[in-house]
């Protein structure tokens, strides 16, 4: 789930953005939908230097009956335990460690790695280079992916957040090859992010590429590609049997 300012919104390869809804309220319904886990991602709060929004974060982690993570301004051993102290479980970092690398090894240190999740943003060059984005997706790194991930571990991280820019929210699944290298380039596990359009996508990711967990944004919160809000979830049985 995309968090700007204080609302849920839901982007396309970074860009352009949808208006979700009151993140409480979608909380609710998850609630009653039995999801496994959500991720609350601000997407302004490092670009804008923020701090984590307390207040709003209290109101979700009050309302919710299952593990929550949250990323976004994210800048310090004390960030992280001040959204902890909320009810948070994990916490996702990702811009801050090119400027502090030492943050993951800090918290993890503090919490234990299952405590972090490591985000990593790619994007495809014009000659289709695949190389780490930060920055929403605006400033190109130079990192390999690969490489980067396994830096990541080295730090201390426990997950990997692994999100394909160009296919973020475009219903076309997920970059398998992508996903693949880097999965098997590192021993924590890997969370796909950046294209789930079905069921079909969401067993390919991980019985193909070897990711060892599934994000979803627009299948989660649309109807269906091009067509409204509507806050859903699959059907337990089905994914059992996709992923069986």
């Amino acid at each position: 789930m995309l968090l700007r300012d204080e609302s849920l919104v839901k982007t396309v390869k970074f860009n352009k953005f949808t208006y979700v809804g009151d993140p409480v309220n979608t909380v609710r319904i998850f609630n009653e939908l039995e999801v496994d886990e959500l991720l609350f991602l601000d997407i302004t709060a490092s670009k804008k230097r923020c701090d984590p929004n307390l207040k709003v974060l209290a109101e979700i982690a009050n309302e919710c009956f299952f593990p929550l993570g949250y990323g976004g301004g994210i800048r310090s051993l004390e960030d992280a335990k001040a959204v902890f102290g909320i009810g948070f479980e994990k916490i996702a970092v990702n811009s801050h460690t090119f400027e502090n690398p030492s943050i993951i090894t800090n918290i993890a240190t503090h919490y234990g790695s299952q405590s972090v999740i490591a985000s990593i943003d790619v994007k495809n060059s014009l000659f289709g280079k695949q190389t780490v984005h930060r920055g929403s997706g605006k400033i190109n790194t130079k990192y390999n992916p690969v490489e980067w991930a396994k830096k990541l571990e080295n730090l201390g991280a426990g997950e990997i957040l692994l999100t394909s820019v160009d296919r973020e929210g475009s219903w076309d699944g997920f970059d398998l090859e992508l996903v693949k290298e880097v999965a098997d380039a590192v021993s924590i596990p890997v969370i796909a992010q950046g294209g789930a359009g079905s069921i079909s996508d969401i067993s390919a990711v991980v019985k193909e590429a070897n990711a060892s967990a599934v994000a979803l944004g627009s299948m989660v919160v649309f109807q269906k590609k091009g067509m409204g809000v509507l806050v859903n979830f699959p059907d337990v049985r089905e994914l059992e049997t996709a992923l069986s």
